[in-house]
């Protein structure tokens, strides 16, 4: 499989491969209450077009689920396994977005996989956490995010308390809020290519930060 070549997964899904490096950075999307088929990620392909000439040692891999709804979390879940084991890397980081935080927890005992970043993660009280013994767990949160009717957000309260349950079983890592930022970081605008929103560049250097230290 080639730079920039879109693959489809046994499951149906299809992965999107930036850049040649050895260390992967598999990028899981979020999701909705309504069973849709599945879109390639605003916010995460901004991030991608941005960082990876940054960091030519890794390879950044786009996850398209078949149904982007968190009422499949389950075929989401599935849909990531396959793309961690499709980029042939021997070291993931699971970066995930929004709905994508329960989909990297869940998928983080893969054993390639050394870490999940989470931006805006949906962490449920309900959220068995055990698939991050032994890997590392950092959460980036827009201090202004928030549900609002018709709107979706995650309460940085909500990822705040899932952040401090995995460190009371003993997983390293960090936390911390973005001033000003929203939950998302860019949109598609209607001629297709991703549109930052306010506070994305925040969220760049952060995720920078972040991804500095793989």
């Amino acid at each position: 499989m080639t730079a920039g070549e879109e693959l489809r997964l046994p499951s149906g899904a299809e992965l999107r491969r930036t850049g040649a490096g050895t260390t992967a950075v598999v990028c899981v999307n979020g999701g909705q209450a309504a069973e849709v088929e599945g879109t390639w990620s605003a916010s995460l392909e901004w991030l991608v077009r941005r960082l990876a000439p940054r960091f030519p040692q890794l390879l950044f891999a786009e996850v398209r689920y078949r149904v982007k709804s968190w009422r499949r979390l389950d075929a989401c879940i599935v849909d990531a396994r396959e793309a961690i084991r499709a980029t042939g890397a021997e070291r993931t980081v699971l970066l995930g977005f929004s709905m994508g935080g329960v989909v990297a927890i869940s998928a983080a005992d893969e054993p390639s996989v050394e870490r999940v970043l989470g931006l805006a993660p949906w962490i449920p009280d309900r959220l068995r956490l055990e698939p991050l013994r032994g890997k590392r767990l950092d959460v980036l949160h827009g201090s202004l995010d928030r549900w609002l009717p018709g709107i979706p957000g995650v309460s940085p309260a909500s990822s705040r308390r899932g952040f401090e349950r995995a460190r009371a079983l003993g997983i390293d890592g960090t936390y911390e809020l973005i001033p000003g930022a929203l939950h998302g970081i860019a949109l598609r605008a209607h001629w297709g290519r991703p549109v930052p929103l306010p506070g994305a560049s925040a969220w760049e250097r952060r995720v920078m930060a972040q991804l500095a230290t793989v």
